[in-house]
C-alpha cells in the first residue's frame, strides 16, 4: 500500500514538512523513490511515525529520535539501552522528589517556630558557594521576586540575612526538583505569611503526580516500540521457515 506524505501526515496528526522533517532526521526509515521522484511510504512509516509521536511525550524528543534511529538501524540493544536509561533517570528524580520532601519539610519548620532565624549575614558570592550555584542564579531568583536581599550602605553589595538564607536554600531545593518559578512563589508566600505548608505539599504533589503522568506515557511509547521492533524482526519460527 503506498502512502503519501499527506496520508502519514493526516493519521498522526501532524503536517506534511514534519513529516519529511522526521524521515530526515533518521525518525522514519528513507522512503523510495517513484520514478518521478515522489517519495512512496508505506505501513512500516506509518508505524515508525506512530511510534515516534508515542514515545516522544514520555522519552522526551531527544531519546526518542535516537531510539528510533538504532531500531532503524537494526541495533535493538541501544535501543532497549536507552528505555532502560530513562525509566532509571526518572526514578532517580523520584527519589529526589522523596529526598526533597524530607528536607524541605524541616526547613518549612523554621518558618512557624516563635524563635528567630538566626545566622550569619553573607554576601551573593558566599551564598552561591554554600549552595553550590552560580552568583547569576540567585539574580535571576532576585529578579523573579524570590529573593530580597539587603543592600549595604555605601558599597550596595547585597546582604543575605537569616531569613534570606532560609529561603534561598529552600527555593534551591525545589528548583532542584525542577520546579518553575511561579509554583516557588505560593510556596514561598504561605510560609512568609502564615507558616502554611499547604503550597509547599501542593508543589510536592503536583512533581509526584508528573511522575506518574510520565511513567504512563513511557509505558504506552513502549508498548509501540515493542510492536515495532517484532514487525522488524521476524520472529523464531517465521526465521526457521526462511532457512
Amino acid at each position: 500500500m503506498g502512502l503519501r506524505p499527506v496520508d502519514l501526515a493526516r493519521q498522526a496528526g501532524v503536517s506534511t514538512q514534519l513529516v519529511r522533517n522526521y524521515e530526515a532526521a533518521g525518525i522514519l526509515p528513507p522512503a523510495p523513490r517513484s520514478d518521478t521522484g515522489y517519495r512512496q511510504y508505506g505501513p512500516e512509516h506509518l508505524s515508525a511515525l506512530l511510534t515516534y509521536r508515542a514515545l516522544a511525550p514520555g522519552f522526551g524528543a531527544e531519546v526518542a529520535t535516537d531510539i528510533m534511529r538504532a531500531v532503524h538501524n537494526g541495533d535493538e540493544a541501544l535501543a532497549y539501552r536507552l528505555v532502560d536509561a530513562a525509566h532509571a533517570a526518572l526514578h532517580e528524580q523520584r527519589l529526589a522528589t522523596d529526598a526533597a520532601n524530607d528536607a524541605l519539610a524541616a526547613l518549612a519548620a523554621e518558618y512557624v517556630d516563635d524563635q528567630p532565624v538566626t545566622g550569619p549575614s553573607l554576601l551573593v558570592g558566599e551564598l552561591a558557594h554554600r549552595l553550590g550555584v552560580r552568583t547569576s542564579a540567585l539574580r535571576v531568583w532576585e529578579a523573579a521576586g524570590l529573593l530580597a536581599p539587603s543592600r549595604e550602605p555605601g558599597t550596595k553589595y547585597r546582604r543575605y540575612g537569616p531569613e534570606a538564607v532560609r529561603d534561598a536554600r529552600i527555593i534551591y531545593m525545589l528548583r532542584q526538583g525542577r520546579y518553575y518559578f511561579e509554583q516557588i512563589k505560593p510556596v514561598l508566600d504561605g510560609l512568609r505569611r502564615t507558616g502554611s505548608t499547604d503550597a509547599l505539599r501542593t508543589a510536592i504533589a503536583e512533581r509526584r503526580a508528573a511522575h506518574d503522568h510520565q511513567t504512563k506515557a513511557m509505558l504506552h511509547g513502549a508498548a509501540l516500540l515493542h510492536q515495532l521492533i517484532n514487525e522488524k524482526t521476524p520472529q523464531d519460527g517465521e526465521a526457521a521457515e526462511r532457512q
